[in-house]
């Protein structure tokens, strides 16, 4: 009898050993060499296997995007699209189509601050290298600058060029798209929990079980470990734009890769731009308005929208807030400002 009783006590230990759940656990990851930035995935699954096949399928989505619409890669849709379509209408994949046509909403809606056909003039850029154009070659360039020159038949589902010489990017609103993309594939996945960052551009859903996630605004005259702020979000995307990014300085001229289409010249009235928003594509588009329009026409813009809020360093240091942020400044409790 007593054998009998040890065998049932021992396959009712096995029996609850197997149906027992995995063990829950944030998995985060971070990867280079993906959209030319850092991505950061970090989220909650029932399993570390689990956690890791959902960031395995992220990144799977963030390399399409970059095969896709790198201007970088000659084979992309993106290269093809410049190489093509000033010749007649091009017939563009629904994702790209799509895109585009976002990108031209917020051109308009930035009065032209943002403004894919930028890298008419910026492509003869390489901030690396420090190669930059000269004023001739900014001049003869600069016609074909101009978000309208870019033509969309949704009929048809084509992309064409109004003249020769204009070139799209879509560096400035593609990450952020990614990262709305990697979300995506992570709801999909049945994920509720998680960050998605790329470069500047980040999105979180849920909480960290009760606690606000914490994504700090990098100070732009100082290490990226150096900060001006941390804003708590849930739910949120968030974008940092600066004129650090991908710079170099040739005498005492700080020329960076965002590009005024107004003049083809790097864009140099405020020394950063943070914008939050329900997704990352929407703050990335608009992150850059700043650059061009200076804080206070951008403020006005910012201002007019319900769902963003933003966070400006001018030239000089200062920091300004738009509405939504400066009255969660003056409402934080002192403590809390320190």
């Amino acid at each position: 009898m007593m054998d009998q009783m040890k065998t049932f006590v021992a396959c009712l230990s096995l029996f609850a050993c197997l149906a027992a759940p995995a063990h829950a656990e944030w998995v985060r990851r971070i990867t280079d060499g993906i959209m030319g930035t850092r991505i950061t995935v970090e989220l909650w699954a029932d399993d570390q296997a689990k956690g890791n096949r959902a960031i395995d399928a992220v990144l799977d989505e963030m390399r399409h995007i970059d095969e896709t619409m790198s201007v970088y890669k000659p084979t992309s849709e993106v290269s093809q699209v410049n190489a093509k379509a000033a010749d007649g209408p091009m017939r563009i994949s629904k994702e790209l189509f799509d895109l585009l046509t976002t990108a031209k909403e917020y051109s308009v809606i930035t009065d032209g601050a943002f403004d894919i056909t930028y890298a008419s003039v910026g492509y003869m850029y390489d901030f690396r290298k420090h190669v930059r154009p000269d004023e001739a070659q900014i001049a003869k360039a600069l016609p074909a600058v101009n978000y309208r020159h870019v033509l969309l038949d949704p009929k048809n589902q084509t992309v064409q060029f109004s003249q020769k010489g204009v070139r799209i990017d879509l560096g400035g609103i593609a990450k952020g798209y990614s990262v709305d993309r990697g979300i995506d594939v992570l709801k999909s996945l049945g994920i509720t929990r998680a960050y998605v960052g790329a470069g500047g551009d980040s999105r979180i859903i849920g909480d960290r079980f009760g606690k606000p996630w914490i994504v700090g605004i990098r100070d732009p005259r100082k290490g990226p470990g150096e900060v001006i702020a941390r804003i708590p979000l849930v739910d949120a995307a968030i974008s940092t734009s600066g004129d650090y990014e991908r710079f170099f300085v040739e005498n005492g001229v700080r020329y960076h890769h965002i590009i005024d289409p107004h003049t083809g010249h790097s864009a140099s009235k405020v020394r950063s731009a943070t914008v939050i928003g329900p997704y990352a594509t929407r703050t990335d588009g608009l992150s850059k308005t700043a650059f061009v329009l200076g804080p206070e026409k951008a403020l006005e813009i910012y201002n007019r929208m319900d769902d963003i809020d933003a966070i400006i360093v001018k030239l000089d240091g200062t920091v300004v807030y738009s509405k939504g942020m400066s009255r969660a400044q003056r409402d934080k409790p002192a403590e809390q400002q320190r």
